[in-house]
């Protein structure tokens, strides 16, 4: 990929709280939080024959626990250890850099780098469209480097944002990355530090904001060293992963800031639009102040020129978390809306089992997401036998992320097959058009574009009893759903095997063969960016069932007649339907208009085998599984 001349070299001043941190000609300033010791050293790896080199950091009088000071042999490209008073080594806790994965020792990293992104204004909210993706198996080469190369096709299609599954290092020669042991080092499998700024540079240079999962409820058990420095660190057994961070218990401060600073750290050293937060409802925190409202505040003050978009998956849909902090909320940009995809998913493969047992996908359930957001807003959920979810009708439909697939969802089967291999390719398009043009903000991912043939499969390498637990507790999920539920461990995947990892990597190659879907997603994203009735946020969306299988969305001005910006999203999940009756209101035209065909699912360049006129003397004639856009026609 082309790149343009780099101009001087910007360096942050900023100092985190914890870490190494160059200073130039003085050598490298260390600080670290270790109230388990009383004494604390930097040791220089040596190279060649020379020694390890140690230097011991003084206790910090005014902040109790903390150990700083600076080595002037350090430099940029040094690789260290941490020494405790145990006279053990450890990576460092706040590391920068793990050039031989989390078991080895740290490197001290210049955060300077070339920025070109000076006058990037941060993250448009004007019908973005969300695209996650794992750096791992987004390209063939697995790389930051590699993964920037296809920035520009993403940008093509009509992307706005990317969503990088978590980079933060882990052990392995492969995972998903939710097992991440040192929050401030990017995983040395996908390159260097410069190489993921470069990549976030790079997709701010084709006009892409790019947003970072963040794992703040657990660390993995695989090269977890943060309890050798301080018990608090962690609360036992917080969360279903393992042990989860301590918030709010005795010596929750220094962890509080920990992950404070983490995220000013991505915002502001790696120039990141935002974060996307794990599993926040496995985050438990009882303080005054809860810390998802102290993440989001560092998130937007590490970023004042730019815009920046955080965003939380909340399995319990709380909907408080949008709330202002002032109001006692998590002051959060956006919730993950898992009532839609399930809803969805059933629609198009008809499968009601384990989490999906509660949803019809009916044609309803679909209308009523499109008008009030959650499905579930606090009714009974048989398949947890509790209440679930909150009120979301006062929440701006764009501040939910809604999508047919993500990273979880399709790995939640034997075989990681996408939705496009599960159903209909008629039904897969009309849904597409549904998501990418719904009132939400969509979500698509990675490959979902082309309609990528190669399925994705949960991966993670680890050995011995620890791989063991994990292929046993794959099996133990999949058996809630009643397909699987006699699964041997011959019939799945096993995570630990490399095969299932390369098995998961996309050809970018199929945006060529696969042309029609490429079209399909592009045709529709222009569609929803260019059209004001989509775009706009002053259009409001009104629905109704019109036959067994199919619904209308109606999107008009608010609080206003009919007009020539009115348009109709026709969804017929079934057979053809003739509708001979007009009897819904929501399809009858401005006054003085009629209805023409915007757009068609069934148009031979996304795929379809040919758009025939709806408009009959008979009636309405509906294709089966197809979507349509109806606009007036111009006077």
């Amino acid at each position: 990929m082309e790149t343009q001349p780099r101009p001087a070299v910007t360096r942050v001043s900023r100092r985190l709280p914890m870490g190494a941190e160059p200073l130039g000609a003085e050598g490298t300033h260390f600080r670290v939080w270790a109230p388990r010791s009383t004494r604390v050293s930097v040791v220089l790896a040596g190279s060649g024959g020379d020694r390890d080199a140690s230097t011991p950091l003084r206790a910090d009088d005014d902040a109790p626990g903390y150990f700083s000071s600076t080595v002037g042999a350090a430099r940029p490209g040094s690789r260290y250890w941490l020494e405790l008073d145990d006279g053990r080594r450890y990576p460092d806790p706040a590391s920068r850099f793990q050039p031989d994965g989390p078991h080895g020792p740290s490197e001290v990293v210049d955060p300077a780098f070339s920025w070109r992104d000076h006058d990037w204004p941060g993250v448009t909210m004007t019908a973005p469209v969300v695209y996650e993706l794992h750096v791992g198996t987004f390209t063939a080469g697995g790389t930051y480097a590699a993964a920037a190369e296809e920035l520009p096709a993403l940008a093509d299609v009509g992307i706005s944002i990317v969503e990088l599954m978590p980079v933060a290092e882990f052990p392995g020669r492969f995972g998903w990355g939710y097992d991440g042991v040192l929050p401030f080092a990017p995983s040395h499998l996908y390159g260097r530090p410069e190489d993921l700024r470069a990549f976030v540079d790079s997709a701010h240079a084709v006009g892409l904001a790019v947003v970072l999962d963040v794992v703040y409820n657990h660390l993995g058990p695989d090269g977890n060293y943060l309890s050798a420095f301080a018990e608090s660190y962690f609360r036992p057994r917080a969360t279903e992963w393992g042990d989860g961070f301590n918030f709010d218990g005795t010596g929750a401060e220094p962890v509080r800031e920990y992950i404070r600073a983490n995220a000013r750290y991505w915002i502001s050293e790696f120039h990141f639009d935002g974060l996307r937060l794990d599993a926040t409802h496995a985050i438990h925190d009882t303080s005054p102040r809860h810390i998802l409202a102290d993440l989001t505040d560092e998130v937007r003050a590490s970023a004042p020129r730019r815009r920046t978009w955080t965003v939380a998956e909340n399995e319990p849909q709380d909907a408080a978390l949008l709330e202002p902090a002032s109001a006692g909320g998590g002051g959060l940009d956006a919730l993950w809306n898992d009532d839609f995809h399930h809803a969805a998913r059933v629609a198009m493969t008809g499968r009601r089992e384990a989490y999906y047992s509660d949803y019809l996908g009916s044609p309803q359930e679909l209308v009523s997401a499109a008008r009030h957001g959650f499905l579930y807003r606090g009714q009974r959920y048989r398949w947890q036998d509790k209440n679930r979810g909150t009120p979301a009708g006062d929440i701006a439909p764009r501040r939910l992320v809604t999508f047919l697939q993500n990273h979880d969802q399709i790995a939640n089967s034997r075989t990681g097959e996408r939705l496009s291999a599960l159903t209909t390719p008629g039904l897969w398009r009309a849904m597409t058009a549904l998501l990418l043009l719904g009132p939400w903000t969509p979500m698509l991912f990675q490959g979902q574009e082309f309609a990528a043939s190669s399925p994705f499969l949960y991966f993670a390498d680890h050995a011995g009893d620890l791989a063991e637990a994990v292929r046993r507790g794959r099996r133990e999920f999949l058996s809630q759903f009643a397909t699987w539920r006699d699964v041997t461990p011959a019939d799945l995947a096993d995570p630990a095997d490399i095969s299932t990892f390369e098995r998961s990597r996309i050809d970018p190659g199929e945006r060529r063969t696969h042309a029609p879907a490429v079209e399909l997603h592009r045709s529709l994203i222009a569609i929803r960016r260019g059209d004001p009735s989509f775009a706009d946020d002053t259009f409001a969306v009104d629905g109704a069932v019109i036959a067994s299988k199919a619904f209308v969305l109606r999107y008009a001005r608010r609080d206003a007649p009919p007009s020539a910006d009115d348009r109709l999203l026709v969804i017929n999940m079934g057979a053809d339907v003739l509708l001979t009756a007009l009897s819904e209101p929501l399809l009858a035209p401005p006054p003085a208009a009629r209805w023409m065909v915007l757009w068609s699912s069934n148009a031979p360049d996304v795929g379809g085998d040919g758009v025939i006129d709806p408009f009959t003397p008979e009636g309405w004639r509906l294709p089966a599984t197809s979507a349509l856009v109806l606009a007036p026609v111009p006077a």
